[in-house]
C-alpha cells in the first residue's frame, strides 16, 4: 500500500540584504504550496557570506544584487552545507560570463527581477525536482562553452570505458536523483555512490554534476561521427 505524503509544501528560503526585495518575494510566494522563510543578509562581504548559517530549505532564492564574489561565496556556502539544495539566482540582467559561472557553481535557475515576478511560481517546482530554469540562449551557450573547453577529454573511448556500475550511476544522475536516492535504488552505500560520481567527473573532465548532466544530454542528442 502506497504511503501518502503528509506535507506537500515546498520549503523556500529567500536570501537578500534588502527588506523590500524580501517583502516583494514573500508577497509573490504567498501561496498554499509554498512554505517561505525569509532571511535578511546583514552583510554583503564575501567572508561573512561564506560563514553564514542559513536555514535549511529545499530551494534557495538568492538576490544577486551583491558583488559577484560575494554572491559566489554565498552560493558555495549553500552547496557545501546542503548538498541536495536547489539554487535560484535573481539579478538585474543575464550576462553570459556571470551566468556560466553560476551554472558551474550548481545554480539551476537564473532570472531577472522582472522575470521572477512572472515566472518564479512556475520555476520553483521544476527546479525543486532538479530541472533547469535558465534562458535557452544562456543554457545553449553554456553547453557550447563546455564542449569547446573539454573536446580533448570527451572522446568516445572514455565514455565506452565506463563500468556497468558507473553507467548505472550516470543514468541515475540524469534522473536528477541525489546520492542517497541513487544508493537506495542501486542497493549500494552512499559513499560508494560518491566514489563513482567522482570517477565520472574525472572521466568526463568536469568538476560539477551540472556540467556532467548537460554534457551527457548533449552527447546523446548529437552522435559522435565515426
Amino acid at each position: 500500500m502506497a504511503t501518502k505524503r503528509t506535507n506537500s509544501k515546498l520549503t523556500v528560503c529567500l536570501l537578500s540584504p534588502h527588506p523590500l526585495v524580501l517583502s516583494e518575494f514573500e508577497r509573490l510566494l504567498n501561496k498554499p504550496q509554498f512554505k517561505v522563510v525569509a532571511k535578511q543578509l546583514e552583510s554583503t562581504l564575501a567572508p561573512d557570506l561564506r560563514n553564514l548559517e542559513p536555514p535549511k530549505a529545499q530551494v534557495y532564492i538568492v538576490d544577486a544584487h551583491a558583488a559577484r564574489q560575494a554572491t559566489g561565496a554565498l552560493l558555495s556556502n549553500l552547496m557545501e552545507r546542503f548538498t541536495d539544495a536547489r539554487l535560484i539566482v535573481v539579478g538585474d540582467q543575464h550576462q553570459d560570463a556571470n551566468s556560466f559561472s553560476l551554472l558551474r557553481l550548481g545554480v539551476k535557475g537564473i532570472l531577472t527581477y522582472d522575470e521572477a515576478r512572472e515566472q518564479l511560481i512556475r520555476a520553483l517546482p521544476l527546479v525543486a525536482n532538479g530541472g533547469f530554469w535558465v534562458p535557452r540562449q544562456v543554457l545553449s551557450g553554456f553547453v557550447d562553452s563546455i564542449l569547446t573547453n573539454q573536446t580533448r577529454r570527451l572522446k568516445s573511448d572514455s565514455v565506452a570505458n565506463l563500468s556497468r556500475r558507473e553507467q548505472e550511476v550516470l543514468d541515475s544522475l540524469l534522473e536528477n536523483l541525489s546520492n542517497k536516492e541513487i544508493a537506495s535504488k542501486l542497493n549500494i552505500a552512499e559513499r560508494t555512490v560518491k566514489f563513482h560520481v567522482s570517477n565520472l567527473l574525472t572521466k568526463f573532465g568536469v568538476r560539477r554534476r551540472a556540467d556532467l548532466i548537460l554534457l551527457t544530454f548533449q552527447r546523446r542528442a548529437t552522435p559522435v561521427p565515426t
